[in-house]
């Protein structure tokens, strides 16, 4: 399945599987939307899995977001496995 974004202001709703084939593309482009908003919203519920290639862009947006001062959340199924992933990785 082809990954999908839609923007409605500062959210962005993620559609499909953020692998290693789409990561690049949705690191990318929410990379390029930080710098358009206050503050970040990633809505993840209609993401069907995430493996690790995701999880690095999905680090790497985490690491932009905080260099830019900007807030960020990530929202949805699945997202406490995410954030626990992000804990661990800002702790270490």
């Amino acid at each position: 399945m082809a990954l999908k974004i839609t923007q409605k202001k500062d959210t962005f709703s993620v559609f499909g599987i953020i692998n290693n084939t789409t990561a690049l593309n949705f690191q990318n482009h929410i990379s390029l939307a930080i710098k358009d908003v206050k503050e970040l919203i990633i809505d993840i519920e209609n993401v069907t899995s995430i493996d690790s290639a995701g999880m690095k862009a999905i680090r790497t947006i985490y690491a932009d977001c905080m260099a830019n001062n900007k807030r960020i959340y990530i929202v949805g199924t699945g997202c406490k496995e995410v954030y626990d992933d992000l804990y661990v990785t800002s702790v270490a």
